[in-house]
């Protein structure tokens, strides 16, 4: 029987000892929408898209909406959602297809992951058509809950553009506690993906490098294990606060060493994150957060 898993994802999984548990678990993975992952995805806000774009940059990119933005419509997955004009969401996927959707409600600390095949319609919702569908655990989350009445005036985003963080932006990413990953492989497609942990644990070491640690999660390895073949990768830090976001793209590193892994608490792992290119968004979406506690998996 062929894996579900492709090769890159196996390296990881035999190299971290843990191949039977991701056989054991290779069953959630579906490629069909089933029933509980319907009505999940009928009242989410949050969504994270990842695409590829022309030069094979990976990116990370944040879509917000009402209850029902995105739902399954026989069989298929409708996003109704406009990124704002300087995302590249619309069109990566009018040159390349492959999409990866993670639907997260901050305040339950449920997520899904949906990977497929994408059209951008007309009107500018995009139609997914799902290979892998699979609910994560909640680890590592922080609890967060959506102000429904935030109703301060929505003004239009503001765009900044360049190579390198700036002092703002590495302070930042200093202090977070969450950022999501985007990532892709040529046969299995684009993926994204979760992480989080106490602030402080994404570390900045130059305005063009980060390195953040890999704790102990579901042994699939699916973002790693697209790294250790293809290092193109995208993050996204949202400002849950007050709606704005900062895109990178670059190449990813996934390092064992154990020197490197002590810089970390509870770090299995670390991985090195060289940045290409940096959108930052003031004003990507109206929708706020207020934070609710950390995440009791986070390592203290």
């Amino acid at each position: 029987m062929t894996s579900i898993y492709h090769s890159g994802e196996l390296a990881i999984q035999q190299r971290a000892g843990v191949q039977e548990a991701a056989k054991a678990l290779s069953h959630i993975i579906s490629q069909i929408v089933k029933p509980a992952a319907v009505d999940f995805l009928r009242t989410q806000r949050l969504a994270i898209a990842s695409t590829v774009d022309t030069s094979d940059r990976v990116w990370a990119s944040l879509l917000t909406g009402e209850p029902g933005f995105v739902q399954v419509v026989t069989g298929t997955v409708r996003i109704e959602a406009a990124p704002v004009n300087s995302d590249l969401l619309n069109e990566n996927l009018r040159v390349r297809d492959e999409i990866g959707i993670l639907a997260i409600d901050l305040a339950t600390r449920r997520r899904l992951r949906l990977n497929g095949k994408a059209q951008v319609q007309p009107d500018g919702s995009i139609y997914v058509h799902p290979k892998q569908v699979y609910f994560n655990c909640p680890q590592y989350i922080q609890r967060r809950h959506l102000e429904s009445d935030f109703a301060q005036p929505y003004s239009l985003p503001s765009i900044q553009d360049r190579q390198t963080l700036s002092e703002e932006q590495q302070q930042k990413i200093a202090q977070a506690d969450t950022f999501f990953i985007a990532s892709f492989h040529p046969d299995a497609g684009a993926d994204a993906s979760h992480r989080g942990g106490n602030p402080g644990f994404v570390k900045v070491l130059s305005a063009n490098k980060l390195v953040f640690p890999d704790y102990s999660g579901n042994n699939m390895f699916q973002t790693l294990g697209n790294i250790s073949l293809n290092p193109n990768t995208g993050l996204l830090f949202v400002d849950f606060e007050r709606g704005s976001t900062l895109q990178l793209t670059g190449k990813a590193k996934v390092v064992w060493d154990a020197d490197r892994l002590a810089e970390f608490t509870g770090a299995l792992r670390v991985v090195e994150f060289e940045i290409d290119r940096v959108i930052a968004i003031a004003g990507a979406t109206p929708l706020r957060w207020r934070f609710g506690q950390y995440s009791p998996f986070n390592p203290r």
